[in-house]
């Protein structure tokens, strides 16, 4: 009986810890709920500091999820060439992205709910970046060639699937955005970082097919 009531505590605290504020709520309401939301901009400080906050799930079944899914669309959209946006880019804290999929036919715009990457190749592609919230700001960045990830949709089920090349590089940023981090202070903390350039189409000497 203990273990069962210790299981149902867990479960509601799970439950309570993914209900949007009711400042979430009024800022996803806020205004015209077809129109897009404010991309916030590091050269703001307030918004600067909700750019580098770390992000929580989100119930995907609460009608406030869909309507800020749907506003955060219309952010992207309203950009010139933006091919990603997060939650955090509109105000909201939570792990709601929009990627451009040009690994599929049409390059569509989709949806990701509480993304997460399980796994992430060792092996790496350098490209150049830039951020929807970063004015004026682009550089070179090392990101994983091919990337395993999980998401919910708003239905509540739950997805799986493995992602690669430009594609691949679009969730890496977006879901960074999740964790605080951004592009301008990863090329800060990486810079003493080092590659080794390989080939990765190379065939080795030793192995004959």
């Amino acid at each position: 009986m203990k273990q069962f009531t210790f299981i149902f505590i867990l479960f509601i605290s799970f439950i309570n810890a993914q209900k949007l504020t009711p400042a979430e709520i009024s800022l996803i309401n806020q205004g015209d709920i077809n129109t897009a939301l404010q991309i916030y901009q590091t050269t703001d400080e307030h918004q600067h500091k909700t750019l580098l906050s770390l992000s929580t799930e989100i119930d995907p079944l609460d009608k406030n999820t869909a309507i800020l899914v749907k506003r955060m669309k219309e952010s992207l959209l309203s950009t010139d060439g933006g091919v990603g946006i997060a939650a955090p880019q509109v105000g909201i804290n939570r792990k709601v992205i929009w990627v451009q999929r040009f690994d599929k036919v049409g390059e569509p715009l989709e949806y990701f709910i509480n993304p997460v990457i399980v796994w992430r190749s060792e092996l790496q592609n350098l490209g150049l970046e830039g951020d929807l919230s970063i004015p004026d700001f682009r550089d070179q960045f090392y990101r994983s060639k091919v990337i395993q990830l999980e998401y919910a949709d708003l239905e509540g089920k739950k997805h799986s699937e493995i992602v690669e090349g430009f594609t691949a590089v679009i969730f890496q940023h977006e879901i960074d955005h999740l964790f605080g981090v951004l592009i301008s202070d990863k090329k800060e903390k990486e810079k003493n970082d080092t590659y080794q350039k390989v080939d990765a189409f190379k065939r080795s000497d030793s192995v004959t097919r």
